[in-house]
């Protein structure tokens, strides 16, 4: 090519780069203040959104995973879109270090997901329970997450309804989450093993399978763009040598 088409292609590729992490800076500010907003007023943000609300990634704390994911889109967004504009090395270094951390975290979870099973289900249960233990029936958003979540998925806890042994709500009701006894009350422990409603890591880890296709895809498209983001950020760092 020629030097005019050179420069040509390279500014293409940096106004693309700086559009594209603009975006992603506007993506992530939208998601951090939106999990404000759930963490500020989490029952209008159900009330609001209703079956949506219900998701199955609803057994994490939905508040906090939209700050943190807002918060790293925006340092991703600022990283990419600032380093192109200004054309700092040091900066385009960053947001490809940035991102391939992510990518390498991204692979890994996703190996303990698809094949260690059991230990991701231990990590869950070593973090989850404790909170449903404290905090299912203290405090109101927590608990209506959770009710919607059970209510929606059909399950109980996040193995069973042995979660909730020695939880401040069974302590206070002597009875499990009428989810736990598909919907009957009192819900003590003869019925909820009667019963036999699964926990919600088994309900969702069957969505999950049910639907592998298209997650997978979902998951092939991000680890896609985050390959072209990395291989563009790359691309930029290595020609302003040649500048």
């Amino acid at each position: 090519l020629s030097p005019g088409a050179k420069m040509g292609c390279f500014t293409f590729i940096k106004v693309m780069m700086i559009l594209f992490n603009l975006a992603i800076f506007l993506s992530g500010g939208t998601l951090l203040g939106v999990g404000i907003w759930v963490k500020v007023d989490g029952e209008s943000f159900l009330n609001i959104f209703g079956a949506l609300s219900s998701s199955i990634l609803q057994v994490v704390n939905v508040a906090y995973l939209l700050i943190v994911i807002g918060a790293i889109l925006l340092v991703i967004g600022f990283l990419g879109c600032y380093g192109a504009q200004k054309e700092s090395k040091c900066l385009l270094m960053m947001f490809f270090s940035v991102v391939l951390i992510i990518f390498i975290a991204e692979v890994a979870a996703a190996v303990v997901a698809l094949v260690f099973t059991g230990l991701a289900e231990t990590l869950l249960t070593g973090l989850v329970t404790p909170l449903l233990k404290e905090k299912y029936g203290v405090d109101a958003t927590f608990t209506e997450i959770w009710n919607v979540t059970m209510t929606e998925v059909h399950c109980c806890g996040l193995n069973n309804y042995t979660d909730f042994n020695n939880s401040y709500f069974y302590e206070k009701h002597h009875s499990y989450p009428r989810q736990c006894c598909n919907m009957r009350e009192p819900c003590n422990s003869t019925l909820a093993a009667e019963t036999g409603v699964e926990g919600c890591f088994h309900q969702i880890l069957e969505e999950i399978r049910t639907n592998a296709g298209v997650a997978g895809g979902v998951a092939a498209g991000i680890a896609a763009l985050e390959i072209a983001a990395m291989a563009v950020s790359m691309y930029l760092y290595c020609r302003l040598d040649e500048k």
